[in-house]
């Protein structure tokens, strides 16, 4: 498992989603992200740009399992809301409040 940190965003669109998932294969071995929301650009939190559809597509088609971890509260949009919690019913994909749970959850 391997927690992702930096002081920029590492995801901004499907390549850059790709190369951190190659970046991580190649330097940790691993299979299994958990990136702070931070790092993540807020355009894929607006589901109109279908950015977000489109990265976790990737990450489950290549079998890397992913926890967004923040508060995303923040985020009026039911449509988000029901995404994150559609989300959080399956094994891949997980939106989750803090490193503690993600860690717990890519634990299963």
């Amino acid at each position: 498992m391997a927690v992702v940190s930096n002081n920029e965003i590492l995801i901004e669109d499907v390549q850059s989603a790709l190369d951190l998932m190659a970046t991580v294969h190649y330097e940790a071995d691993c299979d299994r992200i958990i990136i702070n929301k931070s790092l993540i650009s807020e355009r894929f939190f607006d589901l109109k740009t279908r950015l977000a559809g489109e990265i976790l597509q990737k990450f489950i088609n290549y079998r890397v399992k992913l926890a967004i971890v923040g508060d995303f509260s923040v985020y009026s949009s039911q449509s988000l809301k029901d995404f994150i919690y559609e989300s959080n019913k399956g094994n891949a994909i997980f939106f989750l409040p803090t490193e503690q749970q993600a860690i717990e959850k890519l634990s299963l």
